[in-house]
């Protein structure tokens, strides 16, 4: 080839590497014009997953009060001592390499002391570093709780689970070292721990009831869980949350999407090993908001008071409204005990006292003879009782081959409706019960609705409530419907069962004039009240019929009435007592019920107490045991209500 072939520029050679180049200048130039300019936000969207976490902040929940603005449930602070890993990271390095030596010495020292033969042809073992590297965390981490412990006299300890756990799902988050300190405990930290230690006082809250076991059931508690996954965004960083406050049971529960509070972030650029580097945007939680509830404080603690010690269940309900004023369950426990969490001890114990069942609601009793009302307005709509009904009752009743007692021993002699109610005559109600039939009982009380959950703002309320019917026991119990059944369920007895809480909307209703009564929690404002429908229909009763009804109610609590300790001096109380069977704990006990509304010219209040015995031995009857409940309550409405009890207002 020639000197001039090879310099010309036409050369084939020279012009295909020079095309190559080109090619390959054009593909770079292409390809970066196209990262940059088209793909760009695909390759952000990358850095950002790969550089930037997440930390969602739950927002407090929002206060619950009563209806008169006393606060029930609140937040308190929740003091833990906590340390972020990204601030001790020099020391478990520092921990490690003193446990990586410690170790490999002792592993040499092993091998030289180990006899020739095994030595021969090995070399002494390396340490197991990883678990070396944990040990080193969990030392460092212990030496501060330590620390902790000197200075607050406590004896907490952490476990290697918990530190891999916390690393390997909640890097960018606290750990936890002690949790719940008193506020003593949280003043000598403050005061004792150096300003430059990695310890820190996070600050978080927890529920804070005033009234301890007030409403406990009612109000209920929240636990602490992770945040619904929906809540999490779906745009590829990786999210880190802290817990977030749910309702577990009742008001907590229920209301739990209006009480709970706005979710905040926090977003963090971090370095390569995953801690934080620097905060580049952040939004504030806010508080959820509060709930005016319709129960009255001083109601709900007179409650409280009378029942004691007892198991049972006191109701009051506003007449007009439904409103419930006071729903106390005993057994009751403090809630104050089971926030921020339950410990194992305090959960056992609550158990092993039945304490964690609402008896308002969520258990379900023979009414007794509180629903001998229910049969009397059965009976006046039916046309068997009316003004000249009169039935001789000497203490027995006999039925076939069975005799039916009377619980007054020797009878009440001749008794009209008025007579009846006011003794609670059984006598009356065995031969009213039978010439109406089983239908037309079952049909009344269905009207009432005692066959149907109230539908309160309190969940887990039970579905175990019988109004029983011919079918229901061919059904249920597999044998046909006899005579004694109907006299039994006349009186309150036999299949029958309904809750405190039913009984309450009974004797609202009928304080009202209706057969609904719909209970509710929410405190109602007045346009709200005057437009409520309790979704009943008018009781059906003439006004000569209501006015007897309403006489043998009020002589029940007259001086010769079943439930007389329950009289107080200027206000006119209707009601009804009853004492029923029940079976519980495995054994026979009483039940002792009393249900009424005052005043009787105006209903206002209408009351259901329920005292459970709890051994075969207790003697509990309607008039002594569950009335001066009742009276209590109706006592603290006059103080508490003196205008719409029809008293005087004191000046």
């Amino acid at each position: 080839m020639s000197q001039y072939d090879v310099h010309r520029g036409e050369n084939p050679r020279v012009l295909f590497f020079f095309w190559i180049v080109v090619l390959a200048s054009l593909t770079l130039i292409v390809g970066l014009g196209w990262r940059q300019l088209v793909a760009d936000k695909k390759y952000q969207e990358i850095e950002k997953r790969q550089t930037e976490r997440r930390i969602l902040k739950p927002g407090p929940r929002g206060d619950i009060y009563d209806r008169k603005g006393n606060l029930l449930v609140g937040n308190r602070p929740h003091y833990s001592a906590v340390v972020y890993l990204d601030d001790l990271r020099r020391e478990f390095r520092s921990e490690y390499s003193k446990i990586i030596r410690a170790e490999r010495e002792r592993l040499i020292q092993a091998y030289e002391r180990a006899p020739e033969a095994e030595r021969e042809g090995t070399a002494p073992p390396n340490p197991n570093y990883n678990e070396l590297q944990w040990v080193a965390r969990q030392n460092v981490i212990q030496l501060y709780i330590d620390q902790i412990n000197r200075i607050t006299s406590r004896d907490d300890t952490i476990s290697t689970r918990k530190i891999i756990r916390h690393f390997n799902e909640q890097l960018l988050l606290p750990l936890v070292l002690v949790e719940d300190l008193t506020p003593d405990q949280y003043a000598r930290l403050i005061e004792q721990v150096p300003v430059q230690s990695p310890i820190q006082i996070h600050t978080d809250t927890a529920r804070y009831y005033p009234y301890g076991v007030a409403a406990a059931h009612t109000l209920g508690y929240v636990q602490n869980v992770n945040p619904d996954p929906d809540v999490i965004p779906s745009d590829g960083i990786k999210t880190y949350t802290f817990k977030t406050k749910r309702g577990k049971t009742g008001i907590e529960r229920s209301f739990d999407e209006l009480l709970s509070g706005l979710t905040g972030w926090e977003m963090w650029r971090v370095d390569p090993l995953g801690f934080q580097d620097s905060l580049l945007d952040h939004k504030t939680p806010k508080k959820g908001q509060d709930l005016v509830t319709s129960i009255d404080i001083d109601l709900q603690l007179a409650a409280e008071t009378a029942l004691g010690d007892r198991t049972g269940a006191a109701i009051a309900l506003d007449v007009r409204t439904g409103e419930v004023l006071t729903i106390a369950s005993h057994p009751s426990y403090d809630l104050n005990d089971l926030s921020p969490f339950i410990p194992r001890k305090t959960f056992d114990e609550i158990n092993e006292r039945g304490a964690w069942l609402n008896r308002t609601l969520q258990l379900s009793y023979p009414p007794g003879s509180t629903f001998k009302l229910i049969t009397s307005i059965a009976g006046m709509r039916n046309g068997n009782i009316h003004a000249q009904t009169i039935h001789d009752c000497q203490g027995v009743f006999r039925l076939g081959n069975r005799i039916f007692r009377c619980h007054a021993r020797y009878g009440h002699g001749a008794v009209d409706l008025a007579a009846a109610i006011e003794g609670s005559c059984n006598v009356f109600y065995y031969a009213e019960g039978l010439q109406m039939g089983i239908d037309v009982l079952s049909a009344e009380a269905k009207r009432f609705g005692l066959d149907e959950r109230t539908g309160i703002e309190v969940p887990y309320e039970t579905s175990r409530l019988v109004v029983p019917t011919k079918d229901w026991k061919r059904e249920t119990v597999g044998a046909g419907w006899v005579p004694g059944d109907t006299a039994n369920t006349a009186i309150g007895q036999g299949f029958l069962l309904a809750t405190p809480l039913q009984m309450a909307t009974v004797i609202a209703s009928i304080a009202r004039g209706e057969t609904r009564t719909r209970p509710t929690l929410r405190a109602l404002t007045g346009e709200e009240a005057q437009q409520l429908d309790h979704g009943g229909e008018p009781m059906g009763l003439t006004l000569s019929q209501r006015a007897e009804l309403w006489e043998g109610m009020e002589r029940v609590v007259g001086p010769n009435g079943t439930g007389r300790l329950v009289q107080i001096d200027g206000l006119r109380i209707a009601g009804k007592t009853g004492t029923a069977d029940f079976r519980a704990h495995g054994q026979e006990v009483n039940l002792a019920w009393f249900i009424g509304f005052a005043p009787v010219e105006n209903p206002q209040i209408a009351v259901a107490v329920m005292v459970e015995g709890t051994r075969a031995s207790d003697s509990y009857h309607g008039g002594s045991t569950a009335g001066p409940v009742a009276k209590d309550i109706f006592l603290e409405f006059i103080k508490q209500y003196p205008e719409r009890a029809g008293f005087p207002v004191a000046e």
